[in-house]
C-alpha cells in the first residue's frame, strides 16, 4: 500500500506539472498572438520579404526646338561583395592579380599591388559592400569594367555590385543655367531654384516599389509598382539666341570690368522669353551664370529708362505737345536742397519735349513733371500705377522682387520725390519688369505676362500647354503709344543711341545711366556705383522682339547706357535679325502690288503646273527638273526655278502652303506642329541648321 500510494502521489505531481505547463503554453500562445502578434508578424515579413524603392527618371527641360537644356544621365558607383556565396577562395585568388592590374590601369591612382592589398584586406574582414573606388563611372565605362576578371562572373560568383545614380547634366553648360535651376543634394527634396523647382512636380515623376521574397535562401524580386517617369518641360528659350546673348554680354562685362550684368530677349506678341542671361563676376575676367537671378530678383533704381513712363503720363493726360518747347537752361536745376544736372555739360537750352526725351535731359523731364503735377502728385503716381509698374508679374520661377514706386503721403515722400521719380530714382524695378513695360509699348499697349515654359510633354505628347497671358490689355491710349514709339525711334536715329543706328532695320529704345546705392552705406561715403542699361525693341516698324541689357558696376570710367549696354543690345539684335528669316525675308514674302500677276506660293511642280494650266497663266521654266519649285511672279507670267534642299540641313519652307511644308519637313525626319492659316511665315528651327531626325519643329502660317 505504501508503494502504491507513493506511485500515485508521484503520478499526480507529474500530471499537475503537465497541466500547469499546458496552461502556460496556451496562455503564452494567446499572448503572443494577441499582444505581440503584429510585432512578430512584422519580423517574419522582414525575414521573408523586403521592399526597395525604384527611383523614377526625372524629366528633361527642353529648349524651344526640343534640344535638352537639363537631363538626367546615369552614373554608377562600384562595390564588391568580397565574400559572395559563389566566390570561393580558389576563384578569388586565381583572379585577384589580373583584376588588380585592370583596376590600376583604368583608374590610374594606385598600383596593382595597392588594389590587391585593399581587396585581400576586405575579404579578410568579410566585407559585403566594399567600395572599389570613390569616382562614379559612366555607362560606357561600366560596360568595359564588367569585362574585368571576377567582375565578368556577375554578382553571386564574382561579387560585382554596380549602383546606379542619376546625375543632372546641362548639355549646353552655363547657358541659361540660373533659369534652368538645380536640384538639392538630397534627391527627395527635388528642385532648389529655377525651373527645376517651379516645375518639380511635373519633372520628378513617381517612384515605384520592388518587393523581394526569400525563397530557398535566395531573394527573388517581384515588381509591385512600376515607376512613373517624370514629364518633359519645354521652355521658350532659343539656345542659339541664348548663346549670342551670353557671349555678347560676357565680352562687354570683361571689357568694362563690371560686377554683374543681365540680358533678356522677349517675344513681343506673346511675352515668351527667348533668352535670359545673368552673369556675375567671380574674379577679374571670369564670370559665372549660376550665382543669382538678377533679371527677376534684383529691383534697382532704373534710371533714364523710366523716363518713358514719365513721358507717357503727361501725354496720356494731354498736358503737353511734343513740339512744344521747354527751357532746360545750362543743364542745372535745384529742387529744394538737391541739385539735378544733365550729363551734357552746359545744358541744352531751349528745346522741344521731343528733344528732351531723345537727348535724355534730366532737367527737361523733371521740370516737365513738376510743372504739371506739383500740386497733384497723386495723379502722376496713379498714372504710373495704372500702367502696372507697381505690380509683380506672378512668374513661374520663384524669387521675383517687388517693384516699388513711392506714393504721396507715405513716410518717405518728400518735396524732391516727384522730380527724382520722374527720371528713374526713388523707385525700383527689376530688369524683367522694365522690359515687360517696353514690350507693352511695342505690342500697341498690351502688356503680356513674361513666361518661360510653353508646355509639358509626356513621351512626346502634349500634356499641358501654357498660353500667352495678358496682364493689362491697354497701358495707355493708342495715340500715346504711337507718340512714344516715335520718341523711342528718335533716340536711336537722332538722340543718345545713334551708335545703334543701322541701314538694315530700325531699333526703338531708350538708354539709361543710373547711380545706385552700393552696400549698407547707401549713397554715403562713396557707396555708389553706376548702372548702364538699354531697353527697346526691333524691328521698330514691325516689332518682333523686345530686349533689355543692364550692366551693373562698370569700373573702367565708361558707364553710359548707349556704349556699355547698347552695344550688347545691338549684337543680339543683329544676330537675331540675320538668322530670323521671317524678318529678313519680309519683303520677299509680301504679295506683289497691282500689275504684277499672278502671285503664287512655292510648292510641288506638278501641282503648280496643273493650277497655272487651268488659269491659262504663262509659265517660264516649266522644263526645270525638280520636284519642288520656287516661283517668281512677274508682270504677265510666273517663272519657275529649282528649290534646293541640302542633305542633313533643315529645309526652308518659307512661303509654302501647309500641306507642302509638312510633307517636306516630315520627309526630312522632323515632327511638325502647325499653327495658323495661309502660307508659312515662321519656322522654329532656322533653315540651314544641322538636321536632327525626330526633333519637333513648329511652323506658323499667316
Amino acid at each position: 500500500m505504501t508503494i502504491k500510494r507513493d506511485i500515485t502521489w508521484r503520478v499526480g505531481v507529474i500530471y499537475l506539472a503537465l497541466v500547469m505547463l499546458a496552461a502556460y503554453v496556451i496562455v503564452k500562445v494567446v499572448y503572443l498572438q494577441v499582444a505581440e502578434g503584429s510585432e512578430w508578424r512584422a519580423m517574419e515579413a522582414k525575414m521573408t520579404s523586403k521592399e526597395r524603392e525604384i527611383e523614377a527618371n526625372r524629366g528633361n527641360i527642353l529648349a524651344c526646338d526640343g534640344r535638352k537644356l537639363a537631363c538626367s544621365v546615369p552614373s554608377y558607383r562600384l562595390y564588391m561583395d568580397v565574400v559572395a556565396d559563389g566566390l570561393t577562395d580558389e576563384v578569388f585568388y586565381q583572379n585577384i592579380d589580373s583584376l588588380s592590374y585592370c583596376l590600376s590601369v583604368f583608374f590610374k591612382d594606385l598600383s596593382p599591388k595597392g588594389y590587391k592589398r585593399r581587396l585581400v584586406e576586405a575579404r579578410r574582414k568579410k566585407s559585403r559592400y566594399f567600395r572599389i573606388h570613390n569616382r562614379r563611372v559612366s555607362y560606357t565605362e561600366l560596360k568595359k569594367i564588367k569585362q574585368f576578371p571576377l567582375f565578368r562572373l556577375g554578382k553571386n560568383k564574382g561579387g560585382f555590385i554596380p549602383e546606379q545614380l542619376d546625375m543632372r547634366k546641362k548639355p549646353f553648360g552655363i547657358l541659361a543655367s540660373r533659369v534652368i535651376g538645380k536640384l538639392y543634394e538630397e534627391k527627395e527634396k527635388g528642385g532648389m531654384i529655377g525651373l527645376e523647382r517651379a516645375f518639380n512636380q511635373e519633372l520628378k515623376g513617381e517612384n515605384g516599389i520592388n518587393t523581394f521574397t526569400r525563397i530557398s535562401g535566395r531573394w527573388v524580386p517581384e515588381e509591385v509598382v512600376s515607376p512613373q517617369n517624370g514629364n518633359d518641360v519645354m521652355t521658350s528659350i532659343d539656345i542659339e539666341i541664348q548663346d549670342v546673348a551670353e557671349n555678347s554680354l560676357k565680352q562687354q562685362l570683361i571689357k568694362h570690368n563690371a560686377h554683374h550684368g543681365v540680358a533678356i530677349l522677349m517675344e513681343v506678341e506673346t511675352g515668351a522669353i527667348k533668352a535670359i542671361v545673368n552673369l556675375h563676376r567671380k574674379s577679374e575676367g571670369f564670370y559665372i551664370e549660376d550665382y543669382f537671378n538678377y533679371a527677376i530678383g534684383e529691383a534697382t533704381e532704373p534710371g533714364s529708362t523710366f523716363k518713358l513712363a514719365s513721358m507717357m503720363a503727361v501725354l496720356e493726360d494731354g498736358l503737353i505737345n511734343l513740339d512744344d518747347t521747354i527751357d532746360t537752361g545750362n543743364g542745372v536745376i535745384k529742387f529744394y536742397d538737391r541739385t539735378m544736372r544733365d550729363s551734357h555739360y552746359g545744358g541744352f537750352g531751349k528745346i522741344t519735349y521731343r528733344e528732351v526725351f531723345e537727348k535724355s535731359s534730366n532737367v527737361g523731364i523733371s521740370k516737365m513733371i513738376v510743372d504739371n503735377y506739383k500740386s497733384r502728385p497723386k495723379r502722376f503716381i496713379d498714372r504710373l500705377y495704372a500702367m502696372g509698374l507697381n505690380k509683380k508679374h506672378g512668374l513661374e520661377i520663384k524669387g521675383e522682387d517687388e517693384p516699388y514706386i513711392k506714393y504721396p503721403g507715405s513716410d518717405s515722400w518728400s518735396g524732391v520725390s516727384l522730380p527724382w521719380i520722374s527720371i528713374g530714382y526713388e523707385s525700383e524695378l527689376t530688369p524683367l519688369q522694365t522690359l515687360a513695360f517696353y514690350n507693352a509699348v511695342a505690342n500697341n499697349g498690351k502688356m503680356m505676362k513674361p513666361y518661360f515654359v510653353t508646355g509639358v510633354y509626356r513621351h512626346g505628347e502634349l500634356v499641358k500647354e501654357y498660353q500667352p497671358k495678358v496682364l493689362n490689355p491697354s497701358i495707355s491710349s493708342l495715340s500715346t503709344i504711337e507718340k512714344v514709339h516715335d520718341l523711342l525711334v528718335g533716340v536711336v536715329e537722332r538722340g543718345t543711341a545713334t551708335n545703334l543706328k543701322n541701314n538694315n532695320y530700325k531699333i526703338a529704345g531708350k538708354t539709361g545711366t543710373a547711380q545706385i546705392a552700393k552696400g549698407r552705406d547707401g549713397y554715403k561715403n562713396g557707396g555708389v556705383e553706376y548702372q548702364a542699361s538699354f531697353a527697346g525693341y526691333f524691328p521698330a516698324d514691325r516689332p518682333k522682339y523686345s530686349c533689355i541689357v543692364v550692366v551693373n558696376g562698370p569700373s573702367n570710367n565708361v558707364y553710359y547706357g548707349n556704349v556699355v549696354a547698347g552695344s550688347v543690345f545691338k549684337q543680339i539684335a543683329d544676330r537675331v535679325y540675320a538668322t530670323g528669316f521671317d524678318m529678313v525675308q519680309e519683303y520677299a514674302r509680301r504679295e506683289p502690288g497691282e500689275g504684277v500677276l499672278p502671285y503664287s506660293k512655292g510648292g510641288k511642280k506638278s501641282d503648280l503646273l496643273t493650277v497655272f494650266d487651268k488659269l491659262r497663266v504663262t509659265v517660264d521654266g516649266s522644263e526645270v527638273e525638280s520636284e519642288w519649285i520656287s516661283t517668281l511672279a512677274q508682270e504677265h507670267k510666273v517663272s519657275f526655278s529649282q528649290k534646293t534642299f541640302k542633305n542633313g540641313l533643315v529645309p526652308n519652307v518659307a512661303g509654302m502652303g501647309a500641306k507642302d511644308a509638312v510633307t517636306l519637313l516630315e520627309n526630312a525626319g522632323l515632327n511638325v506642329i502647325v499653327s495658323g492659316r495661309g502660307r508659312v511665315i515662321e519656322q522654329s528651327i532656322s533653315p540651314g541648321s544641322r538636321l536632327k531626325r525626330g526633333v519637333r519643329i513648329f511652323i506658323k502660317l499667316g
